[in-house]
């Protein structure tokens, strides 16, 4: 059974991600930072129904302490399927934006990608066989007001994504980017109300977790396997 890797799976995206790859035939390796008691519940619905997963805990911007969890996990084998999810945002207009609000996020969305992906790709190589999937966003797109940071962190992924591809083109492994739009959950209730939706979103709905998951799903597929090197958006046809 190939091992898969999900960073931030406590969260509504990274949750639905989850659980599709153990429906999928994957075991499902649940990363949390802060969220335990989420992550547990989502092993145990796993569990629940038919699939095979387990919970690892650290902070992806520690680039040492990443890197020993991994090791460990590596000791059983390779992880050939990496979901780099974990994310936050800080917004603020960048001529009131802190350093620490610019530092953190990058540090997050962006050097917790190197942090987590570097360690996994030897053993990946060597098997001839990989899928990595960046969870990017609209933002890294288009770019989006208060959101410098955010914005810089996700189109900085972008770059590394096609980068990434071309250095394991020929190794059987492919890298790729998913950019979601608004997508229904805990933050984005709270922000967006029915009349932004239709304003901002030619579809005029929001899109769900279980949408980007099968995305996600597909690309980490034998099916895919001539993809990579790809930024897809998942938006509604905002952009």
């Amino acid at each position: 059974m190939k091992r898969a890797l999900v960073t931030g799976a406590s969260g509504d995206i990274g949750s639905a991600i989850a659980q599709q790859l153990a429906q999928n035939g994957l075991h499902v390796i649940v990363h949390v930072n802060n969220n335990r008691k989420r992550a547990e519940a989502l092993v145990e619905g796993i569990a629940a129904s038919g699939g095979s997963s387990e919970i690892v805990q650290f902070d992806v911007t520690d680039e040492v302490t990443t890197r020993q969890v991994l090791e460990m996990l590596l000791e059983q084998g390779p992880i050939q399927v990496v979901v780099n999810n974990a994310g936050i945002h800080s917004d603020a207009v960048m001529a009131g934006m802190e350093g620490e609000q610019w530092r953190r996020v990058i540090d997050v969305c962006l050097t917790g990608f190197f942090n987590v992906t570097q360690p996994l790709l030897l053993p990946m190589i060597r098997t001839r066989w990989g899928r990595v999937v960046n969870i990017s966003s609209v933002a890294g797109v288009m770019g989006n007001r208060g959101q410098a940071n955010y914005s810089a962190a996700k189109s900085g992924l972008h770059g590394a994504t096609k980068s990434l591809a071309i250095e394991l083109a020929s190794r059987g492994i492919t890298v790729n980017a998913v950019a979601p739009g608004i997508i229904a959950g805990t933050m984005t209730d709270e922000v967006f109300d029915k009349a932004m939706i239709e304003q901002m979103v030619p579809m005029k709905r929001v899109g769900t977790p279980s949408e980007v998951a099968a995305l996600v799903g597909f690309l980490v597929s034998d099916d895919a396997a001539y993809i990579s090197g790809q930024v897809i958006s998942i938006n509604g046809a905002m952009a």
